[in-house]
């Protein structure tokens, strides 16, 4: 049962972080287009945020996975 928490918690955490890694880099490729970076470069800075969004959220799967307390 204390195996069973621990999964859900761990799934619960990530799912918050990875809000909070889409808000941010959100608005950081919101605040690009405001500072004048054109629509022409949409493309490129979604895929660099979608790069450092799965890189983020991968490193944070592996550091719960691997410092969540057992119980």
């Amino acid at each position: 049962m204390e195996m069973m928490i621990r999964v859900i918690a761990i799934i619960i955490e990530v799912v918050i972080l990875m809000a909070i890694t889409f808000a941010v880099l959100n608005g950081v490729r919101l605040t690009a287009f405001d500072l004048g970076i054109g629509q022409k470069y949409s493309k490129v800075l979604a895929l660099a945020f979608l790069t450092i969004g799965i890189i983020v959220v991968v490193f944070f799967i592996a550091h719960l996975t691997t410092f969540y307390p057992p119980g």
